[in-house]
């Protein structure tokens, strides 16, 4: 006897996507972007065989702007997309990205005719981060982006901070694994 798969999933037959676990439209084939890294430090980038450029008067592409142009590419298709980067030396890394998650704004509306209460922030800086990584800022109740230099903040309300009985914060690197545990000011 042979054994039946315990799900099927069919392709939507206007569009040909199936629907993932996670939510996420993900295509039949998926849009296939290559990062061809020169000697010099610049890229040159494609999806799907379509060169990308970037902005006009902008400079090239150069390999800190990985994580722009990922956001950029799977931020348009709000699909995953599989990445393939060439390296100088010959080596290729292939991975499957997915689109980065929204930020809802986790701020209460005031109710009407009230006037909104200042906040104020706390925040613990960390260095030796991956320039563009998300960083979690555990409990995690939010994510911040690492700043070009490989800093990262986390940036939370007074009340946020009290959840927590030891008044700690980490701020953790998705990419680098970078952490970072300490008391914000």
């Amino acid at each position: 006897m042979k054994a039946r798969p315990r799900y099927h999933r069919t392709p939507n037959p206007e569009t040909g996507e199936t629907e993932g676990d996670s939510g996420v439209a993900v295509p039949v084939v998926l849009p296939h972007a290559v990062f061809t890294v020169h000697e010099d430090g610049t890229m040159t980038v494609t999806l799907d065989q379509t060169v990308v450029e970037p902005e006009p008067f902008a400079p090239p592409w150069q390999r800190g702007s990985f994580p722009a142009i990922i956001d950029q590419l799977t931020g348009q298709r709000r699909t995953p997309i599989r990445v393939e980067v060439r390296e100088v030396d010959g080596s290729v890394f292939t991975d499957i990205i997915t689109p980065a998650r929204h930020r809802a704004d986790q701020r209460e509306p005031a109710p009407s005719g009230e006037a909104e209460p200042a906040v104020r922030l706390v925040g613990l800086h960390g260095a030796g981060f991956v320039p563009g990584e998300d960083v979690a800022v555990a409990l995690v109740i939010a994510y911040s982006d690492a700043a070009p230099d490989g800093t990262a903040r986390g940036l939370l309300t007074r009340a946020d901070l009290a959840r927590t009985p030891t008044g700690e914060v980490a701020l953790i690197g998705r990419i680098s694994g970078t952490t970072v545990i300490g008391h914000p000011e």
